[in-house]
């Protein structure tokens, strides 16, 4: 039993230490591995803490896979890798039936395998690398946590995450993710080159002998009471008006959207968008061992909670304007309440 789970009948400020320190022990443990690349770790770590899902987004040969690999080992949890591919079909993610043959008696029956979406971590790389149809197989998992398949709803493991990679740069061959889909995703996580330093980390510790096997920090049981303890952050009436005004003023049509917003967005951020902020800054304001949302944990989350939920329109992307754009005048012009402590 993780010690996050043990302490459980602990006040809560016992609880946010353990908390903070299993969390640190597992990012320490993951850098054995990965070098550099901490805000995309945190990042990482924060949508596992709040219980949602994550998209990768990177060039080839950024560890994106390996990150994910390393913090599924050190979680001590199920994990399971889908390589998406164009002539993938919703069965081989969620699984068939097969008939067996008694070889008693010869009575003939169905049993469902399971697919591979039946795991605690599920990597879907590559994902937009797949069609529609057999991407849409993956909705019903992520957003309700279970699987429909042979006139049956099952459910998957807890706690459950779909950590998917996608390829910015290489178009060719792939079908972009359909906006429901995009919305079900907690943080849009961008990955950029290492710092040279770290570049030549990476080259000296890949070149030479084989790591060793990472240590196991935390498992579901554990996980399952972290994310619980995210829920306990106290977010404040002036924490969640922030919120709203952060992803209402990203729609065209709202009355507070800048000139910029009705100009060149196509679509704004939905009430999910409001909901992945408040989470996402309960888990920033939890990894610093606060027990209330700041202001400045709403802004830190900002970027990979908007960004994919913020479509420029044919003009915006005429005139070079993306997302990120659109995102740096919104948290510029929506002031947050005054007070820069938990509220």
């Amino acid at each position: 039993m993780s010690t996050v789970a043990q302490r459980r009948d602990r006040p809560a400020d016992a609880d946010r230490e353990a908390v903070v320190a299993s969390i640190a022990r597992l990012r320490d443990e993951v850098a054995r591995r990965i070098v550099g690349q901490h805000a995309v770790l945190d990042e990482i770590l924060m949508a596992i803490m709040a219980g949602g899902h994550a998209l990768l987004v990177g060039v080839p040969g950024l560890a994106k896979t390996l990150m994910i690999r390393s913090i599924a080992e050190a979680m001590r949890l199920d994990f399971h890798r889908i390589q998406f591919t164009p002539d993938l079909v919703p069965s081989d993610i969620t699984g068939t039936e097969i008939m067996e043959e008694d070889s008693a008696t010869g009575a003939r029956s169905f049993r469902f395998v399971h697919g591979p979406i039946f795991a605690n971590i599920v990597l879907a790389d590559e994902i937009n690398r797949t069609p529609p149809r057999t991407q849409a197989a993956l909705l019903e998992a992520m957003q309700e946590h279970s699987v429909t398949a042979a006139g049956e709803t099952m459910r998957l493991p807890e706690p459950f995450f779909v950590l998917a990679t996608q390829n910015p740069i290489e178009q060719e061959g792939t079908y972009p993710l359909p906006e429901a889909q995009l919305d079900r995703f907690l943080f849009d996580i961008r990955i950029g080159y290492p710092a040279e330093d770290d570049e030549v980390a990476i080259l000296r510790t890949t070149t030479g002998n084989a790591p060793p096997p990472l240590a196991a920090v935390l498992d579901g049981e554990g996980t399952i009471a972290v994310q619980r303890l995210v829920r306990e952050v106290a977010a404040s009436d002036p924490a969640l008006r922030y919120a709203a005004a952060l992803a209402r003023a990203t729609r065209p049509d709202d009355p507070t959207a800048s000139d910029l917003v009705k100009r060149a967005v196509r679509w704004g951020a939905g009430p999910r968008a409001g909901q992945a902020l408040i989470l996402g800054a309960k888990a920033h304001a939890l990894l610093a061992g606060r027990a209330a949302v700041a202001p400045d944990d709403i802004r830190r989350v900002a970027r990979p909670v908007l960004r994919h939920r913020v479509l420029p329109s044919f003009a915006g992307e005429a005139e070079g304007i993306t997302a990120e754009r659109v995102i740096d005048e919104v948290l510029a012009d929506v002031s947050p309440p005054r007070s820069q402590v938990p509220l």
